[in-house]
């Protein structure tokens, strides 16, 4: 007769361990399905996949939503997710296309698994994966990028 195993009850540590593989998984499964060189026109094919990214996304330069200081973010177009995001880029950008992949990469977490769900290290994670970077490599990458947003 086989022995029962003792309950074991999940942490929130399980759940952040389990989030991290899932989404490596889905950073190398987009990774392989595009190639090892992912460009702004790459990325910009990836946000109408439904494998890469879960809900309809649009991209848009505009710095209408966005704070001080931020580069990008993702507004959803309703209270469900399934009505889709309109990802605002800030316009600096908008002629950086190499700047892109970086940019859109970060974002497409928060997309997929909800603000409240993902942390900025799942997000770096995401994008170092995504792109073939070291997490401190990528997370350089956009630092210099925001940082580098004129002041108004």
């Amino acid at each position: 007769m086989m022995q029962s195993m003792p309950d074991r009850k999940l942490t929130e540590e399980d759940g952040r361990r389990s989030l991290a593989e899932h989404i490596v998984e889905k950073a190398n499964a987009a990774r392989l399905k595009y190639g090892l060189y992912i460009d702004a026109d790459v990325i910009s094919r990836m946000l109408d996949d439904r494998e890469v990214v879960r809900y309809p996304t649009g991209l848009r330069f505009d710095a209408e939503a966005l704070q001080k200081g931020e580069f990008a973010f993702a507004q959803p177009l309703g209270s469900q997710p399934s009505e889709g995001f309109c990802l605002f880029v800030h316009p600096w950008f908008e002629n950086q296309p190499e700047a892109l992949p970086l940019l859109i990469a970060y974002h497409i977490p928060v997309i997929n698994y909800g603000d409240t769900v993902v942390t900025r290290e799942e997000t770096e994670l995401y994008g170092a994966t995504l792109l073939g970077l070291e997490i401190e490599q990528y997370y350089q990458a956009l630092c210099e990028l925001a940082d580098s947003i004129p002041s108004s």
